[in-house]
């Protein structure tokens, strides 16, 4: 005999609930790291998209670059990639300020993907039915697994590399810049912003076996960092131990309870900092969405004012530097 509960429910709730378990968790990636805000009106882009050891990237410099020196700043971005007028327009704010900006793409022409968000569909099925809420719940189950799926396409196992390949042929193309500036700057926004801390490690590395004396041998073999310093906004997928081993000045851009970025991850990547005697400053930006860092156009006079804070703090940072 079945049990009461198990005779008063549909197939319709048993689907729903299996919906609603998957989308509660929020998903690794928000909708401000998958798809631009309107571009800026009037705003156009300045630089090139070319290639850097086979990867496409996009180039900006400074008007006056190579008549006047310039220094080189890697600029990595959220899922929204390479494309991105946005992204691209962000580039060019740096290069105004005598910067030759490389932005890699970081996902060989893969950017997230952007399906229809739960708000959207609510505004167009407003009238609070099963079938409206099922939609809802659903819409935010898909999205979570083409999020999950695309995530497992571009793993730190393969951006890493990626970028360093990169980096390695932006220092030969524009090794003026590198020698002027005394290094490579960089900064990351959202999935990129993980990167700079990665960038930023000395980490050891296991020697060839029969290939080094007795002494080399008790001595460990180090590489890295690969920058000189880095300014990081509202970054994703972040550790505590993505800090171990941090040796660049670093400034991070933090938004209020922000669940991509949590609380508890940023206060416990200060305090690796701060025991590791690494210079860094935090700034934790109330009442703005994650991704706001990022050039894009807004209503909200605080998200405006915010946006441009956050731009001066990491310029700021790394001119410093």
């Amino acid at each position: 005999m079945s049990s009461p509960e198990l005779s008063t429910k549909s197939p319709e709730n048993d689907a729903l609930e299996a919906a609603t378990s998957t989308a509660d968790a929020p998903p690794p990636l928000c909708d401000d790291c998958t798809s631009d805000r309107p571009t800026p009106s009037g705003q156009t882009p300045k630089g090139e998209v070319a290639k850097l050891s086979d990867v496409d990237v996009y180039i900006s410099k400074p008007a006056s670059y190579p008549t006047s020196p310039a220094r080189l700043l890697l600029l990595l971005t959220g899922g929204t990639g390479l494309l991105s007028t946005n992204n691209q327009l962000q580039a060019d704010r740096f290069a105004a300020e005598g910067y030759v900006v490389v932005m890699p793409d970081l996902f060989g022409g893969d950017p997230a993907p952007n399906s229809k968000t739960a708000a959207e569909i609510a505004e167009e099925s407003n009238s609070g039915s099963f079938l409206d809420v099922f939609k809802v719940k659903a819409a935010e189950t898909a999205k979570s697994f083409m999020i999950d799926m695309w995530l497992a396409r571009h793993t730190e196992e393969k951006v890493l590399p990626l970028i360093k390949k990169v980096l390695e042929a932006a220092k030969d193309e524009f090794a003026d810049a590198v020698t002027y500036g005394g290094g490579v700057y960089a900064v990351g926004y959202c999935f990129g912003g993980r990167y700079v801390l990665l960038l930023g490690q000395e980490k050891e590395v296991a020697r060839a076996h029969g290939q080094q004396s007795d002494e080399e041998a008790n001595k460990a073999k180090t590489e890295g960092p690969w920058i000189k310093v880095g300014a990081l906004a509202h970054a994703t997928l972040v550790s505590p131990q993505d800090f171990v081993g941090l040796k660049v000045p670093v400034s991070l851009v933090s938004v209020e309870s922000d669940p991509m970025f949590p609380d508890e991850v940023r206060t416990a990547g200060e305090d690796v900092m701060r025991e590791s005697g690494v210079e860094h400053e935090v700034q934790v930006y109330p009442g703005v969405p994650h991704g706001f860092a990022v050039i894009g156009e807004y209503e909200d006079e605080n998200i405006k004012t915010a946006q441009a804070t956050a731009f001066e703090q990491m310029l700021k940072w790394i001119e410093d530097h």
